[in-house]
């Protein structure tokens, strides 16, 4: 879950990359790290925290890697932090992903002499390339060795002080090379480099290489690989917070357009999906995190509107599921960045069963979508703020719209999506925004907050209590209304909060009733309903959506959490603990 670049050409590498590394700071933000090739020398620089808040001045150079750090192996410190030396400070390397191995690697290296200095995974690769060296091998051929012996997920970056070029190695981690009129670039995502160009490359796995004055991919049997680049649409805008303080607010104020995008696919290739799933023998819908519980909701809606039937697993879990697939099973991923490690895993395992797989992603050139059989895309474009808001509600419109489309219904879903996407105007204004403010500072000190809802609400419910973990790390949890009673209702006392989701449908009476329930233990009741009521104590009103109810009622509880975060002084972008891709298992 880190972010690597690099950078080769006539432009000064060390502040392109330097720059790039900034826009990957998503990726991870405990520390960060530079090497920098300069004539037959390699400076580098490491610093403990965030890149965002840097500034720094480095020597000018051609050839540049940097890194930014999500820990896995080793606490976060200097010495931790990429980039990483073999013993005798000719080779850098940064990396993404975790080395399985690396104790067995690391006794092995150590008995033959190598001196460790951090107590991270990485080191052991620049050891291995040493050694490779020692024994005569150029640096292609080192390095081909080298990721022979390594178990595990990466993507490495590799810079020698006599060599004029950047290897490159992946496997089950993201890696591109971006080709402008000035050099190359080779990184975690394009948003480091979508200023200069927007030609890429997307490595496989198990692909190495280099570049110099142009690319050269080989696989690990040591086969050249030709592919030609291909085109990303997004744009640097699109990635830049465009005077609003945070990506968070930014992305939380854009869903108004993306979730309209999102359903803007033509009606036939919509048809197309719909008939996929209603031919399959068994369907998953599987996703991690804010994608689980899209599916989560997107399965109360399949159910009501196409009167089908669909499995939700957290993709985590899903290959414990394995045994039930067959190939008629239809696999429907759902992803953000299409790299989630888990998600990856889980459908490797249902392609060893012969399983379709659909792809929901907002990357089309991800992992996932080049790994499956058909692809949807969430059009929502790139998605910087760690946490997930803009891209939660494109997945949700777009399996709302495949619930309507199975059910022959594909006008009035995408009407109701696009009257929910409207609504954002009303739902944001400024009315509406500043009572949510006054709320904040009503909830910034509490402990616990505890989140209600029935149906497609109480799948929303745990969305709304993950935003609010996540940005204020506040204690929040969800609970369909009837489960509160078995057990956690215990928890609640005077002026406890309880965000309590009442749309104007099937569960508007019981939702109530458990409303009345919390408050006569002392809760403080917050509902998020059409009306007001009286049990309400504080009231978020939002429209009557009926099916495209979810799609509208996250957004309050989404800009209650941005609020919170920031009375509390923190940074809603960058979440302690978390990264957006999480490539790791």
């Amino acid at each position: 879950m880190c972010g690597i670049i690099g950078y080769i050409g006539n432009e000064n590498a060390s502040e392109l990359v330097f720059k790039g590394l900034k826009r990957l700071e998503y990726r991870g933000y405990d520390s960060w790290g530079i090497a920098i090739k300069n004539g037959n020398e390699i400076f580098s620089k490491k610093c403990v925290g965030a890149i965002g808040d840097a500034e720094y001045t480095f020597p000018k150079s051609m050839v540049a890697i940097a890194h930014t750090r999500w820990a896995t192996h080793g606490n976060v410190s200097e010495i931790n932090a990429h980039p990483h030396f073999c013993c005798k400070k000719h080779i850098a390397v940064v990396h993404n992903g975790i080395i399985e191995n690396y104790h067995e690697l690391r006794k092995e290296l150590e008995e033959k002499g190598h001196e460790f200095l951090s107590d991270t995974d990485t080191e052991v690769i620049a050891h291995l390339l040493e050694e490779f060296l020692e024994k005569g091998y150029n640096l292609e051929k080192a390095l081909k060795e080298t990721v022979k012996k390594l178990e595990g997920s990466y993507a490495i970056l590799v810079i020698h002080k006599d060599d004029h070029a950047i290897y490159f190695a992946k496997k089950d981690s993201p890696l591109c090379i971006g080709i402008a009129d000035h050099g190359f670039f080779v990184a975690s995502d394009p948003v480091a480099f979508i200023d200069h160009t927007n030609n890429i490359i997307f490595l496989e796995d198990y692909e190495i290489g280099y570049v110099n004055t142009h690319p050269k991919i080989f696989d690990i049997h040591g086969k050249e690989k030709y592919r030609k680049p291909i085109k990303v649409d997004w744009k640097l805008e699109q990635a830049e917070k465009n005077g609003y303080e945070y990506y968070m607010e930014k992305e939380i104020f854009e869903q108004k357009e993306t979730i309209i995008r999102a359903v803007s696919h033509e009606k036939e290739k919509i048809e197309k999906i719909t008939k996929l799933i209603d031919n399959a023998f068994g369907v998953f819908f599987i996703g991690s995190g804010s994608s689980y519980y899209a599916c989560l909701v997107s399965s109360y809606i399949f159910s009501k509107i196409a009167k089908k039937h669909v499995n939700v697993v957290d993709a985590s879990e899903f290959g414990y599921y394995k045994h039930f697939l067959t190939p008629r099973t239809l696999i429907v991923a759902v992803s953000q960045s299409g790299e989630t490690a888990d998600v990856l895993d889980a459908v490797k395992k249902a392609k060893e069963k012969h399983a379709k797989i659909l792809a929901i992603t907002n990357v089309i050139s991800s992992t996932l979508a080049r790994i499956s059989d058909y692809l949807l895309p969430m059009q929502a474009g790139p998605e910087i703020c760690v946490v997930s808001t803009k891209t939660f509600t494109s997945q949700l419109a777009l399996l709302t719209l495949l619930a309507y489309t199975l059910a022959g219904k594909y006008n009035e879903g995408k009407e109701k999506i696009i009257e929910a996407a409207k609504a954002i105007e009303t739902i944001l204004s400024p009315e509406n925004k500043k009572s949510i403010e006054e709320l904040a500072k009503k909830l910034k000190d509490k402990e616990h907050i505890f989140c209600l809802g029935r149906g497609v609400s109480y799948a929303l419910a745990l969305e709304a209590a993950l935003k609010i973990k996540e940005v204020t790390y506040i204690h929040a949890e969800g609970f369909s209304g009837g489960f509160l009673k078995h057990g956690t209702i215990a928890l609640i006392e005077k002026d406890t909060p309880c965000i309590v989701f009442a749309p104007k449908d099937e569960t508007y009476k019981e939702i109530i009733s458990n409303a009345q329930e919390v408050k006569a233990r002392g809760a403080f009741v917050i509902g998020v309903s059409p009306e007001n009521n009286k049990v309400f104590d504080y009231w978020i009103k939002v429209p009557n959506l009926k099916e495209a109810t979810a799609i509208a009622n996250i957004i309050p509880i989404q800009y209650l959490a941005y609020q919170i975060a920031k009375l509390k002084g923190y940074n809603p972008d960058r979440p302690r603990n978390l990264a957006k891709s999480v490539t790791v298992k």
